[in-house]
């Protein structure tokens, strides 16, 4: 398998974002949209944090807060660890696996580009596991 560039994997991205101002339910309500795990927290079109379902479940619903009035700023995990685009993604699995986190922000100069999950490791096998049940299927007809 060759090895792809964290660049390579964002380009196809429009990054999730919310403004640190937004409230828990509108992150939320964002992440839902989007069918995301985590949104990227800004403050103009620099990150400055991270918002993840277990920030929503640990730090707001665990704890009595009110979705509706609390600020993801408040919740969200300030200055996350961050990787550049041109590093390779071996290098973003060995951070998260490190830091015990499955989603690491990729930014160059402040913005985000986007986000890498642990669930990318798995995109190229998916891909290849699909055509070889549709090239079954086919054969079947």
């Amino acid at each position: 398998m060759p090895i792809r560039s964290l660049r390579s994997i964002v380009a196809k991205q429009s990054p999730v974002t919310a403004p640190k101002t937004a409230t828990v339910r509108e992150a939320s309500r964002t992440m839902k949209l989007h069918n995301v795990g985590a949104l990227l927290v800004v403050d103009g079109t620099r990150l400055v944090g991270i918002f993840t379902e277990r920030d929503a479940l640990f730090r707001v619903l665990s704890e009595g807060r009110d979705a509706e009035t609390t600020r993801v700023s408040e919740v969200m995990t300030a200055q996350p660890q961050t990787i550049d685009p041109d590093e390779p993604f071996v290098n973003a699995l060995r951070m998260m696996h490190k830091g015990q986190f499955r989603h690491l922000p990729v930014v160059e100069f402040e913005r985000p580009l986007g986000m890498v999950s642990v669930r990318d490791t798995l995109d190229d096998d998916l891909n290849a596991l699909r055509e070889v049940l549709e090239q079954q299927e086919d054969s079947l007809y």
